[in-house]
């Protein structure tokens, strides 16, 4: 796992109904908990991880944006560490002020493609899986991304990790 908690939108930029903040690390929940208020008057921690919670963001008392927030627990999560996502309205301002935020409350900038970095170094995904993804991000036919699937899955991987079993075994023979 590592130590820096980093941030950043993981939705495409522009206009739109909905945009998501993406915040991972070993201070991802206090990140989040320093910006979203549920309405309930609960903290994020107080429900069960993966539990899609209505509220506010906040800097100090000036309201933001109304969101859904999310706290996945490590291992449980896109990274395979502590994870806020918070699911605002997907207007660049809204964006760029939650952003802005989860700077201020801690988190840094993530560097494209860290999160997947960080998901493929603690044993996650691996290269395959991870080549993958980027490949599901630019697959323009429904082939591309039937295939880029079935590599994310794993399939690519089992058929390596075979042929690499034979090697081994012919090796000790």
């Amino acid at each position: 796992m590592q130590e820096e908690t980093i941030s950043a939108v993981i939705t495409a930029l522009g206009e739109g109904a909905v945009g998501i903040v993406r915040i991972s690390g070993e201070n991802a929940l206090a990140v989040g908990e320093k910006m979203f208020r549920a309405a309930s008057g609960k903290k994020l921690a107080e429900y069960a991880p993966n539990t899609l919670v209505y509220g506010h963001v906040y800097e100090e008392d000036s309201l933001i944006d109304e969101v859904l927030a999310v706290y996945m627990k490590a291992p449980r999560s896109y990274t395979a560490e502590d994870v806020v996502e918070i699911q605002c309205h997907g207007g660049v301002q809204s964006l760029k002020k939650i952003l802005e935020l989860s700077y201020k409350e801690g988190a840094r900038p993530a560097e494209p493609g860290e999160f997947t970095k960080r998901a493929f170094l603690n044993g996650r995904i691996d290269l395959t899986q991870a080549e993958a993804i980027i490949d599901m991000i630019n697959s323009k036919t429904r082939k591309e991304q039937d295939a880029s699937m079935k590599q994310l899955e794993g399939e690519l991987s089992k058929e390596i990790n075979k042929i690499r079993d034979l090697i081994m075994q012919k090796m000790v023979d």
